[in-house]
């Protein structure tokens, strides 16, 4: 019998870390985000720019978040995941708090 492969959903939150070549535009790239089953919004802040690449923060947002999908999306307009720096499950979003240690 095959195994099913693993498949992360459930997510009301992403917070990624990205680098992308200069085209597509990162307005295409929120707009395709945002086609994504599930996907209810995305934010694009541009991090850091050199002569090839962006550096950006996406956020994507919605109440079951398929990240495969996401990822996938990222993937066929050329970027790539270099970390997922938040992720937000359950019934509701909890807000992160800064302590005295932050």
């Amino acid at each position: 019998m095959a195994e099913k492969p693993f498949v992360v959903v459930g997510l009301r939150r992403l917070v990624l870390d990205v680098l992308k070549p200069h085209e597509p535009s990162n307005v295409l790239l929120a707009l395709e985000l945002s086609e994504v089953d599930g996907v209810e919004g995305v934010n694009i802040s541009l991090a850091e720019i050199d002569q090839t690449t962006e550096t950006l923060k996406i956020t994507v947002v919605g109440s079951d978040l398929n990240f495969d999908k996401i990822k996938a999306t990222i993937e066929n307009l050329g970027a790539v995941i270099h970390s997922v720096d938040e992720i937000v499950a359950g019934k509701m979003i909890v807000e992160s708090v800064k302590t005295e240690q932050d």
